[in-house]
């Protein structure tokens, strides 16, 4: 029994090195030179330690980098997409959970069946369309197709369906309608699964850049993940130290999201784990 224990750290360990390496590697390369980030003698650690990289990006140079406007973007992104899916995929969830509609077996199905479907096939249908409404190069195009999401849907609907009716009709007998019984009991009480579902939507948001990268021309409104695109390919291109030290900048915010909010996280893992 210690000697399996031994191995499942030993395991743990060894996977953690193999995820947090590249980031110490991008960390690392931040504060290095252009020469010795292209030098053929592999350093871990800067040997001339620079803050040219991120004064660069900062203070500006011989390029030009929107980098406020960039991480407004991206927080504002963000931020109002995951709203948008708490509150669109928690009412979807309480009204096939808690409530009599027709066909909900059905609807159910479909949002499990959508979550099948590559998102990638979606990615032309819904560009033309933003395209016919002329919203490319706005926030609407860069924050309504992450709005719902069939995901968030499966996670509450688990949690509201296990929640006991006994207490929602308590509610109902004091006066309480459907909509007081979803804002007053249900969601103060999946306080951990919805902030599981921000977390991964906050980090899926920000994260992604094919969409930003496509559906967004003008410099100033595209996102950190996208900037870090554009730089890749553009004034960034032999400048691998002020590239690392971007994609450094565009990585911090989601790691400081989920530090943030982990004890939530491995709550809501332990709430869905046991039945109530």
């Amino acid at each position: 029994m210690k000697s399996l224990k031994i191995f499942y750290v030993l395991l743990a360990t060894i996977l953690g090195i193999i995820f947090i390496l590249p980031m110490l590697w991008m960390f690392s390369n931040s504060f290095k030179t252009d020469v010795e980030v292209m030098s053929p003698v592999f350093h871990l650690f800067p040997q001339e330690f620079t803050w040219d990289n991120f004064h660069t990006i900062f203070v500006g140079g011989d390029v030009e980098v929107p980098i406020f406007r960039w991480m407004f973007n991206s927080f504002f992104v963000g931020f109002a997409a995951t709203l948008l899916v708490i509150l669109l995929d928690a009412m979807a969830a309480y009204a096939l959970a808690k409530l009599d509609i027709p066909f909900k077996r059905t609807l159910f199905a479909l949002f499990v069946g959508s979550m099948m479907v590559p998102g990638i096939i979606s990615f032309l249908p819904q560009y033309l369309n933003f395209s016919n409404f002329n919203l490319i190069n706005t926030y609407y195009v860069l924050i309504l197709p992450y709005s719902g999401g069939a995901l968030g849907v499966f996670m509450l609907i688990q949690f509201f369906q296990s929640f006991p009716n006994e207490i929602i009709e308590a509610a109902r007998i004091d006066g309480a309608n459907k909509w007081q019984v979803f804002t007053s009991v249900l969601m103060p009480s999946s306080i951990s699964i919805v902030t599981t579902l921000a977390i991964f939507t906050f980090m899926g948001v920000f994260n992604d850049y094919v969409w930003p990268f496509f559906t967004v021309t003008d410099l100033e409104m595209r996102t950190l993940t996208a900037g870090v695109a554009v730089m890749a390919t553009g004034s960034f291109v032999q400048s691998y130290g002020k590239l690392m030290a971007l994609a450094t900048l565009s990585t911090i915010p989601t790691l400081f999201i989920f530090l943030i909010g982990q004890r939530q996280f491995i709550q809501s893992i332990t709430a869905t784990g046991v039945k109530q």
